[in-house]
């Protein structure tokens, strides 16, 4: 079982252009303007006004890193069709990716906030960490543009597209659940019935993933292992905020 990454280490309190020099040294670019990273950076309780938060950048990165997983995924996978490219991408990116990966960088040690507010302590706290880490991007491609932004966005992404190559390549969404299922909650799901029809002879069955406590909606198949891979795909689609693909009903 994967262990999930050590947290990065606090830094005592230093000034503020430290901690931006600092920042840049873990993310590895050197920003042009360290504007944009102090804005990168902040979140709206320490911001002016909110056009001084990161959520302008957020919106931006957003769409730099879909567009660069999508041609990621357009090109490894050349004989996957519209919707499976998209249940591909709700894999490989998704808000726990980049809040994880946010993590990682030890962005949480870098964060601008107002008096009062706890990055550690809000009940927004992923979703926070996942909104610096697209900020971040946005910030990368004003400062240097769009190969700067691909090459940082590579050099953390491709273990998770190398891992859907491994897996969803061969349609194996059991070991890619699985891999996720380690990796982001120290969990192996496990699979069982929830219902069957038809004869003994041909015998369809409903399975289900379970990760932890959380049951994921269940699949048809004409077999077990046929069951078992789509209810994979949902329970991946589910932790991703995807649609549902197979019916469970």
């Amino acid at each position: 079982m994967s262990k999930k990454p050590s947290p990065k280490p606090e830094i005592p309190h230093q000034p503020e252009e430290d901690l931006l020099a600092a920042c840049q040294v873990e993310i590895g670019h050197t920003f042009t303007s360290v504007e944009l990273l102090r804005s990168a950076l902040t979140h709206a309780s320490g911001a002016t006004t909110r056009l001084d938060s990161f959520e302008r950048l957020e919106f931006l990165g957003d769409s730099i890193l879909g567009l660069v997983a999508c041609e990621a995924l357009f090109r490894r996978f050349p004989a996957y069709e519209e919707g499976e490219l998209t249940r591909v991408k709700s894999a490989v990116v998704s808000r726990r990716t980049c809040a994880r990966l946010a993590e990682e960088m030890g962005l949480r040690r870098f964060l601008i906030l107002g008096k009062g507010f706890n990055a550690k302590q809000s009940l927004m706290s992923s979703n926070l960490m996942a909104n610096v880490y697209e900020s971040l991007i946005g910030a990368i491609y004003l400062d240097a543009g769009i190969e700067a932004a691909r090459t940082f966005i590579h050099k953390r992404l491709d273990a998770e597209i190398d891992a859907v190559d491994r897996a969803a390549g061969d349609g194996n969404y059991k070991s890619l659940l699985q891999e996720k299922g380690q990796r982001e909650f120290g969990i192996t799901p496990l699979y069982i019935v929830i219902d069957e029809k038809g004869p003994d002879h041909s015998k369809c069955f409903k399975m289900a993933a379970v990760v932890g406590e959380k049951t994921f909606h269940g699949a048809w198949g004409r077999n077990k292992k046929e069951a078992e891979q789509r209810a994979a795909m949902n329970a991946l689609a589910a932790i991703n905020g995807q649609p549902v693909p197979f019916d469970h009903s």
